[in-house]
């Protein structure tokens, strides 16, 4: 299974877990509104906190709640945005994003998950350097999509590569450039199964057996956690 298909298929595990996952994006917004104004079009953070919120159909009275919590100066207020970096089992590098109001807990909470499955928190910058940050937009392949539309139109935008495979699309961009790329590809009519600016491993790792069951355990439990927002990691899926 390819890029395309593991996250359709993570996208299928998040809908058992869609009131956790809108608690989690509900924090993001009203962050996110605190920190750059209500307006979602000159605020680029909300925007995109917005966008990936609609794509997992959070309702529209919960991201409109959660824009006027950040924007009224109430929820988000002792929020902080914070990144561990460790490893898995079999040495994949892990890197995770969170946002908390109690980093004790949420350092606490996440070496547990780590060490539980075969894994440790490490130092800051220890798998960092092990990644590129980069936007990546993840394209299906339907609708009689050809490579060479989307790339003309992901490139014109300033995209620095399309990766194509039988699943669809992936398309990469400098930080910088990730809104113009998403919004021209939006506007051209693509429906993108995720949008964002990622930590996109240099290399990858093959784990089998179970040490496999293990990262994947690892994962759940991490995405289980309200503080835990984004997992970067270089398993090889």
């Amino acid at each position: 299974m390819g890029r395309i298909g593991n996250i359709i298929d993570r996208k299928g595990k998040q809908d058992a877990k869609k009131a956790k996952i809108f608690t989690k994006y509900a924090r993001v917004i009203a962050v996110a509104a605190r920190e750059g104004g209500s307006d979602p079009e000159y605020n680029a953070a909300l925007k995109t906190a917005i966008d990936k919120a609609k794509a997992m159909n959070m309702p529209n009275d919960n991201i409109d709640r959660a824009v006027k919590k950040g924007a009224g100066a109430g929820e988000g207020d002792d929020f902080e945005n914070v990144v561990y970096e460790g490893y898995g089992p079999g040495g994949v590098a892990v890197i995770i994003e969170a946002l908390t109001d109690n980093k004790n807990r949420t350092a606490g909470n996440v070496r547990y998950y780590l060490d539980k499955n075969g894994g440790n928190l490490g130092t800051s910058g220890c798998v960092g350097f092990m990644f590129d940050r980069k936007g990546q937009i993840m394209i299906a392949n339907e609708g009689g999509i050809t490579e060479d539309e989307i790339m003309e139109t992901a490139l014109e935008a300033g995209a620095e590569d399309i990766i194509a495979d039988e699943e669809g699309f992936e398309i990469i961009t400098a930080p910088e450039d990730f809104d113009a790329v998403r919004d021209a590809l939006s506007e051209a009519g693509y429906e993108m199964l995720e949008a964002d600016v990622k930590m996109i491993p240099q290399t990858t790792v093959n784990l089998e057996g179970e040490s496999a069951q293990k990262m994947e355990k690892m994962i759940d439990m991490l995405e289980d956690d309200d503080d835990v927002q984004q997992i970067h990691h270089n398993w090889e899926a």
